[in-house]
Parts: C-alpha cells; sequence; structure tokens
C-alpha cells in the first residue's frame, strides 16, 4: 500500500489493505547466524508483497543467552544488515533486539521502513525477572506510524498490562505488533498453545488488529517456547495460525477500515468524569514519546 493509494482510499471511504507477516523462528547459535536467515525471510516476504514482518522478541541475538556478553559495535552492525534487507525488499521490518542506550542494555523493538531506516524503537517496560538480570525498563509507550498506518507494540510478558495496547490505540493506534521469546518448561509451554494467551480479547476489546509472532521449540536448558504466532482481526477471529513445531510465516491480507478503534475511542468520552483525565493522561504519552526520542530513545 503506497501513500497515493492510501490517500484515495481515504477520499472514497474505501477499505485500505495493507499485508502484515509473522514469523515463527527458532533462534540460531550465533548473532551472524540468525541475520543470514532473518535477511532471507525478508527478501522471500517481499516476493509475497507484505508491507510489514514482524519477527520474535531478540530475534537477532536469541533469548536464552547471555546478554551481559554482547557489544553494541556487533549490534549495530546487525541491525544496519536488516535495515539495508528492509530497502532491498521495500517492505516495513519490526525486529526484536536488544539495544545499547549509553551503558545500559534494553530488550526492544527496532522499527525499519520500506526505505530501511530505523523510525522507532520501543523498549520493553515491564521485564520479567530473568529480563531484569540484563536490562534497564523503557519508559515511554509505544506508537509509532507504518508509512500511513498508526500501529503500537509491547513485548512478550507485557500482554498482562492492558493499558500498554489500550493508550496507543486511544491516541489512534491501528495494529498491535507483538514479539515474544517463549522460555517455559514444556508442560508450561503446552498450556500457552492454540490460542488460549488472551491475545484474541486485547484485539476484540480494543477493535484493532494484532500481529503476534513467537519463537518456537527447545530453547535450551530444558526450556521451550509455543509457537502458535497468530494474526488476528478486530472481532477476534484468527484469520492465521501456526503450529507449536516449525519455523514458518504466517500472512494476512488486513482491511484498516475495520480496526475503527471503538471500545477505546468510546471509553475516552463515558463515563464523562474521567474526560479530562483521559486527555491528561494522552497529552502526556505523546510527550513522553517526543523526549524519549529526543534523547535518543
Amino acid at each position: 500500500m503506497n501513500t497515493k493509494d492510501a490517500t484515495t482510499a481515504n477520499k472514497l471511504n474505501q477499505p485500505i489493505n495493507f499485508r502484515v507477516a509473522a514469523v515463527q523462528m527458532k533462534f540460531r547459535r550465533s548473532i551472524a547466524d540468525n541475520v543470514a536467515w532473518i535477511t532471507g525471510i525478508i527478501e522471500a516476504a517481499a516476493k509475497q508483497r507484505s508491507d510489514a514482518i514482524l519477527f520474535p522478541e531478540c530475534a537477532v541475538t536469541g533469548y536464552n543467552c547471555d546478554f551481559k556478553k554482547l557489544s553494541q559495535p556487533e549490534i549495530e552492525g546487525a541491525l544496519k544488515q536488516i535495515g539495508s534487507a528492509a530497502r532491498l525488499a521495500h517492505c516495513h521490518v519490526l525486529i526484536g533486539c536488544p539495544t545499547f542506550r549509553g551503558a545500559h542494555l534494553h530488550n526492544s523493538l527496532v522499527v525499519f521502513d520500506r526505505r530501511g531506516r530505523e523510525t522507532f524503537r520501543y523498549s520493553k517496560i515491564h521485564l520479567t525477572p530473568r529480563d531484569a538480570r540484563y536490562f534497564r525498563p523503557g519508559n515511554s509507550l509505544a506508537h509509532f506510524r507504518l508509512g500511513r498506518v498508526p500501529a503500537t507494540a509491547i513485548i512478550c510478558h507485557e500482554r498482562r498490562y492492558p493499558e500498554l495496547v489500550r493508550l496507543p490505540v486511544m491516541m489512534g493506534a491501528q495494529i498491535v505488533f507483538h514479539p515474544n521469546a517463549g522460555l517455559d518448561a514444556l508442560a508450561v509451554s503446552k498450556t500457552k498453545r492454540r490460542g488460549r494467551d488472551g491475545i484474541a480479547i486485547r484485539a476484540f476489546e480494543n477493535q484493532v488488529y494484532y500481529v503476534f509472532a513467537n519463537s518456537v521449540g527447545p530453547q535450551g536448558d530444558g526450556l521451550w517456547s509455543a509457537g502458535d504466532s497468530k494474526i488476528v482481526g478486530p472481532d477476534s477471529r484468527c484469520l492465521a495460525l501456526a503450529n507449536n513445531r516449525d519455523e514458518i510465516v504466517i500472512q494476512a491480507e488486513i482491511d484498516l477500515s475495520m480496526a475503527g478503534r471503538k471500545y477505546a475511542r468510546e471509553a475516552l468520552t463515558q463515563p464523562a468524569f474521567l474526560r479530562a483525565h483521559w486527555r491528561s493522561i494522552l497529552v502526556q504519552c505523546r510527550k513522553q514519546l517526543q523526549n524519549d526520542n529526543t534523547s535518543g530513545g
């Protein structure tokens, strides 16, 4: 979908179609191996006419690793290769990757546009105990655009915090991107399969699309990831669903006119006594986004 098509569709009140993809991935042993596989998938996705492709949390490095051993030049070099692949594929790419901010490490989602430029970086706010051993929490909600399409993101464990989705949807987001890296005992991993994860509810309660990309299979040290990557519509219907075994890219053509954000918009007006408070909160969210970007976040 290019800008001219989107503008024409808006003027004519026609549906706007946007093709999204979620990559279910097995992590490799090295950053170089991960990046080689990732760039190959981006190239293949372009042939499938994908507008945006989402990779899992920490896709560049893997998740069950010692993040203290990472070097900033190595991470920056990997992201540069991925940006180049996005440019060649003319596709938006969203990828989980540890990132440096000064001396601190963050668990981030990095967004590249069709020209291969990094346009946004979201850092995980609510950390697991494992995350907290390595990462500093972010301090800004995710709200960004893929061309003309407003979107938001959360990372893995943050599905438990509905305000991280609700507030950006109140700000206009029509798609939630959710990179994940499961790291559970096999028995726990099995309980998370076949859609039993609350994602459909989050899409429905906000009337938005939801794209979920997970790792899959054994992760080392007896830990597993459930896979079950999915794309869910605003009516809670599953538009695409991966299995719990294989690396796979799932895709869906989504109609953005269906992502009307109805329930989030209505919550801004009723009950009446909360209206001014909601407006104040959204002002602060936008200010924090601007401050975070200005300071190099």
